[in-house]
C-alpha cells in the first residue's frame, strides 16, 4: 500500500455533510488490490456513506476517491459489483428472467448471461428456480440470488453490505467460500461491509473501522491482533500460584487467574516485548510443570470493542 498503483481504492480526506450531521469528517484509506477489506464501525458511524460514493450513488464533498489509480467517475461503475444490505427484487418476475435482466444491465451478451447464470445457479443450488417467481422464494433463496446479479460481471470491485445476513450456517459457509474463490481466483477486490466478527476473522486480510465519520485505526488482520494483544500469553501451569507469581519478578505482568483443582492453575500473562515467548517458556518451565503455553488469541470482535472504547475516551478528553 505504498503508492496508488498498489490500491484498488483510495479516499483522501473525504468529507460528507448532511444539513447539521458529519457522516464522514476527512476520512483517508487504501484497499490493497485484490484483497478482502473489511469496513467495520458502529450503527450510523459512516460506513453506508462511504459505500454509496463508491458505488457512485453519491459523491464527496470534499477530498477525492481514486479507483485502480484514476479518480473515480461514472465510467467505472460497470466495473463494480454492488450488494447492498437493503435487497430488492421484483416480486412478479421469474427468477431467471429478473438475473437476466440485471447482466444485460451489467453489458453482457444474452447468450454469455445465461452461460454464467446457469453455472452460478447450479454452484448456489438454486438451479431449480429458474422459472419459479422471486415471490415464490425464501429470504435466503432471494439473498443467494442477488449475490449472483452482483456478481455476475465478474467485477474488478465487489461491494458487500452484510452479504451473510440472514443465511443459516450452511449456506452462510457456501456464500464465504464463494467470496474467497472471487478474490483468489479472478483477483476481485472485496469491500466487506459487516458487523459478523466471526466473518471478518475467517475473510478479511485487511480492516479499517470507522466511527462517528472519523477512521480510527486500519490495517492488516494480523497487525491490528498482535497490536491489541501486547505481548499476553495464555498458561497453564501444576504448581504454587504463589510462589510462581513471586518468581515472576518485574519481568512479566500477571493480567489475570483461574485457579482449578489438583494445583492447576490458568492465568493471564504479559511479556514485554524484550522478552521472546522462548525465552520465557525455557525459564517457565524450571519453575512449573507447564501444561500448555501460547500467545493470547485475539479475535476481531476484541480488537473492535477496544479501538471503539479507546476512541470514545479520547473524544471526552478533547471536549
Amino acid at each position: 500500500m505504498k503508492d496508488s498503483n498498489s490500491s484498488a481504492l483510495e479516499l483522501l480526506e473525504v468529507r460528507k455533510q448532511y444539513g447539521d450531521h458529519t457522516a464522514l469528517d476527512g476520512v483517508s484509506l487504501k484497499v490493497p488490490k485484490a484483497s478482502i477489506f473489511g469496513l467495520l464501525g458502529p450503527n450510523g458511524a459512516g460506513k453506508t456513506t462511504m459505500i454509496r460514493m463508491v458505488a457512485g450513488i453519491t459523491g464527496p464533498d470534499s477530498g477525492s476517491i481514486s479507483f485502480f489509480g484514476k479518480s473515480l467517475t461514472a465510467e467505472h461503475i460497470n466495473e463494480v459489483g454492488y450488494l447492498p444490505e437493503e435487497r430488492g427484487l421484483y416480486k412478479n418476475m421469474r427468477v431467471g428472467e429478473q438475473a437476466m435482466y440485471f447482466a444485460r444491465l451489467r453489458g453482457m451478451s444474452k447468450t454469455e448471461a445465461r452461460k454464467e447464470l446457469l453455472d452460478w445457479f447450479e454452484r448456489l443450488e438454486v438451479d431449480g428456480w429458474w422459472n419459479r417467481e422471486v415471490a415464490d422464494l425464501s429470504k435466503g433463496m432471494a439473498q443467494k440470488i442477488q449475490f449472483i446479479v452482483a456478481v455476475i460481471h465478474k467485477p474488478k470491485f465487489l461491494i458487500l453490505d452484510e452479504p451473510l445476513s440472514g443465511f443459516d450456517p450452511i449456506n452462510a459457509a457456501r456464500i464465504r467460500k464463494e467470496i474467497i474463490r472471487l478474490r483468489d481466483e479472478y483477483g476481485t477486490t472485496i469491500l466487506l461491509s459487516t458487523h459478523d466478527m466471526s466473518s471478518v476473522d475467517e475473510l478479511c486480510d485487511h480492516v479499517a473501522l470507522i466511527n462517528h465519520g472519523r477512521k480510527i485505526l486500519d490495517g492488516p488482520v494480523h497487525d491490528l491482533r498482535e497490536k491489541a494483544r501486547a505481548g499476553k500469553i495464555d498458561l497453564t501451569f501444576r504448581g504454587n500460584l504463589i510462589s510462581f507469581t513471586a518468581a515472576l519478578g518485574s519481568g512479566a505482568i500477571l493480567h489475570s487467574a483461574n485457579s482449578k483443582g489438583d494445583s492447576i492453575h490458568e492465568v493471564v500473562l504479559g511479556l514485554p516485548s524484550s522478552i521472546p515467548i522462548e525465552k520465557f517458556l525455557k525459564w517457565v518451565t524450571s519453575e512449573v510443570d507447564v501444561l500448555s503455553c501460547s500467545p493470547k488469541t485475539i479475535s476481531m470482535d476484541d480488537v473492535f470493542l477496544r479501538a471503539v472504547k479507546d476512541s470514545a475516551k479520547n473524544k471526552m478528553k478533547q471536549s
